[in-house]
C-alpha cells in the first residue's frame, strides 16, 4: 500500500479548514503547513505533479472581521471569504516559496467543472501551470457562489478536479485516519483499510460531519470516492492531525485506500466511447487513419470533410474513406474553425485563424478507437 502514492504521477491533495486553521484562535497552523509543504516538495522531486485544493478562507476571514462563532449567513460567509482568501493565498505562496515552488491561486465555482467550455479552459490552464512547474492552489469561489451553484465542501470539489486533470491519486487529509464501519468512538467499530467499490454497505458507514470548522464529513468523502473511482483515480483518506501527513502515507501509516479498476486514461476513453453522443463527423484520408491506428493524434491535414455543428470539447465521430466510424473524440475547435483549417498543416493554423490554437483537431488522449476496445487500443 505504501507505494501507491509514490507511483502516482499526478496527485490532488485536499486540505480542510480544521487542519489548516486553529479553531479556537482562528490563526494559521504554520508549523503544520510547513511540514506539508516539505512533503509536497519531496513528491515533486520524485517527478509528481501536485495540485492543492485548500479550504480555510472563511475560517481565516471571520477572525479578521470579528464575526462571532457559530453558523454564518451566506453574505457573512462571502464577506469572510473575500478577506480570508487573501490570507490563505499568501500563506500558501510564502510556504511554497521557501522550497522554491511557485504557487498559483485558482478560484472556481460548480459551473467551472460542470459546464463544458469552462471545464476545458480550466483543464488547459491547470495543465499549463503544471507544465511550468507551478503548484495550483484551488478553492471554491465562496465570494460570488450562491447556495444554488456551490459545492459546499472541498471533498467533492477535489474529486472533480482530480477527474478533470486525469490525476492518479486523490488524497483527502482529514480529521480521521480512514473509514470505519461505524463512528470510530463506538464500541465494535471496524477500520476499513481498502475499498474497491462504493456499495450500499460502504455508503451506510458514512456518518455526519465531525468538524466544527469544516463543512464536510464522511458522507462527502464517499461521494468524492465515487467521482474519483469513476475517473480511474485512486483515493486515500488519511489523518491530517500529524505533521508530514503525506510522508506518513508513503511510510505505510494506517489509512483507507479506495482503489479504481481502471487508469485515468482508460476511464476517460471509456467515457468518450460509451457515454457521449457525437455531434459531428470528421472524414479522414487513409494516411490519417494509419496514424490513428498507430496511436497518434488527428491533425487537420488528414481531414477531408466536416459535417455537423459542434463546439470545442464536443464529441465527434471520425469516419474513414470507406464510411466506417473508426474513432470518436473530443474536438479542439468549433465546427466553423475546423472547416477553415481542414486539410491544412498545423503550422498554418495561426495564419488561417489569426490565433495560435492547438496543433491537433483531436489529441490522442481525447480520442478512442472504435474498431478496438474502449481503451483505445
Amino acid at each position: 500500500m505504501k507505494n501507491r502514492l509514490e507511483q502516482a504521477r499526478r496527485i490532488v491533495v485536499k486540505v480542510g479548514s480544521a487542519l489548516l486553521v486553529d479553531e479556537k484562535s482562528g490563526t494559521l497552523k504554520a508549523s503544520w503547513l510547513s511540514s506539508l509543504v516539505d512533503d509536497i516538495a519531496d513528491l515533486r522531486v520524485r517527478g509528481a505533479d501536485i495540485i492543492l485544493v485548500s479550504s480555510g478562507a472563511i475560517a481565516l476571514g471571520r477572525r479578521t472581521l470579528g464575526l462571532a462563532k457559530g453558523k454564518l449567513e451566506l453574505p457573512q460567509k462571502q464577506a469572510a471569504a473575500a478577506v480570508g482568501q487573501i490570507a490563505l493565498a499568501q500563506a500558501w505562496a510564502e510556504a511554497l516559496r521557501t522550497r522554491n515552488i511557485v504557487a498559483a491561486q485558482v478560484l472556481v465555482t460548480l459551473h467551472d467543472t460542470e459546464e463544458r467550455r469552462r471545464y476545458l479552459n480550466g483543464r488547459a490552464t491547470l495543465g499549463t501551470l503544471l507544465e511550468q512547474g507551478a503548484v495550483p492552489v484551488i478553492n471554491e469561489n465562496d465570494t460570488v457562489a450562491t447556495t444554488e451553484i456551490r459545492y459546499g465542501d472541498n471533498d467533492r470539489l477535489a474529486a472533480r478536479v482530480a477527474s478533470m486533470m486525469s490525476a492518479d491519486c486523490l488524497v483527502l487529509l482529514s480529521d480521521i485516519d480512514g473509514l470505519y464501519s461505524a463512528p470510530p468512538n463506538r464500541k465494535g467499530a471496524e477500520f476499513i483499510p481498502e475499498v474497491r467499490a462504493i456499495t450500499p454497505e460502504i455508503e451506510a458507514m458514512a456518518g455526519k460531519p465531525v468538524s466544527g470548522v469544516g463543512s464536510g464529513g464522511m458522507i462527502t468523502k464517499i461521494d468524492a470516492a465515487r467521482i474519483a473511482l469513476g475517473a480511474g483515480c485512486n483515493m486515500v483518506i488519511a489523518s491530517g492531525h500529524v505533521e508530514h501527513p503525506l510522508r506518513r502515507i508513503r511510510s505505510g501509516e494506517r489509512v483507507t485506500w479506495f482503489l479504481a479498476e481502471a487508469t485515468p486514461l482508460q476511464s476517460r476513453k471509456r467515457w468518450i466511447a460509451g457515454t457521449l453522443q457525437p455531434t459531428g463527423r470528421l472524414t479522414i484520408d487513409d494516411g490519417a487513419k494509419a496514424a490513428l491506428i498507430r496511436g497518434k493524434s488527428l491533425l487537420p491535414a488528414g481531414v477531408k470533410a466536416i459535417s455537423g455543428s459542434f463546439s470545442r470539447g464536443d464529441t465527434v465521430s471520425v469516419i474513414a474513406a470507406d464510411g466506417q466510424e473508426i474513432a470518436r473524440g473530443l474536438v479542439a475547435y468549433d465546427s466553423g474553425d475546423a472547416q477553415r483549417i481542414k486539410g491544412r498543416k498545423s503550422s498554418e493554423i495561426e495564419k488561417e485563424l489569426g490565433l495560435a490554437g492547438r496543433d491537433e483537431l483531436i489529441h490522442r488522449d481525447d480520442l478512442v478507437m472504435m474498431t478496438g476496445n474502449a481503451d483505445g487500443q
